[in-house]
């Protein structure tokens, strides 16, 4: 069998990484179990690995009103929609575990108006698919919409940030032709094994 490649671009070895960039990703081996793809071919670019993920990370863990649950939700809907296998499969595992649903992120990623949330969520997914691919489509009727179901301006803001991110990383996996760990395609979808 050939070797699967994760990306059409060098991937460092860890250990001739920066400190920062080594320690953060053996955090994640240490605390996922496996290297998710993006950390080594990101990491092709020092700096911008560091750019990337601080920005991730300002978004996706931070304090607010969406839930993580939520902000995966965006992810994974506009990643679909940007035909992003990548961040689809991953960011879906994610959004499975988070939900306790196993269903729900191949629902999201191929049409969320059929999937089983809730009519807000709907709304939310409806603005972040429409600025994924239309942003100059968007409108104050559009925030007014939002308003109307109850999200701020702060949650407004978080939800497009969170969109106009992925369509960044959307766009390298694309680029890269970056390849998804084969562990996310079960992960969140099978009970735990209790051994």
């Amino acid at each position: 069998m050939t070797e699967k490649l994760i990306s059409s671009y060098p991937i460092p070895e860890i250990n001739s990484l920066p400190e920062d960039i080594r320690e953060k990703v053996l955090g994640v081996q240490e605390k996922a179990g496996f290297i998710p793809n993006v950390f080594l071919t990101l990491a092709h670019r020092p700096e911008e690995f560091r750019a990337f993920f601080a920005y991730h990370d300002a978004l996706m863990l931070r304090d607010g009103k969406l839930s993580k649950a939520e902000r995966e939700m965006i992810v994974v809907a506009t990643s679909g929609v940007n035909q992003c296998l990548y961040c689809v499969v991953a960011h879906g595992a994610i959004l499975r575990i988070y939900q306790k649903d196993p269903l729900i992120s191949d629902q999201i990623a191929i049409d969320h108006q059929k999937a089983d949330i809730t009519d807000k969520q709907k709304i939310m997914l409806n603005f972040a698919v429409k600025l994924a691919r239309n942003p100059e489509t968007i409108t104050s009727g559009d925030h007014k919409l939002l308003e109307d179901y109850g999200f701020g301006k702060d949650e407004i803001w978080d939800i497009g940030a969170i969109t106009a991110f992925f369509a960044l990383s959307n766009r390298m996996a694309h680029l890269i032709e970056m390849r998804a760990n084969d562990e996310f395609y079960l992960m969140g979808r099978l009970p735990k094994s209790k051994d």
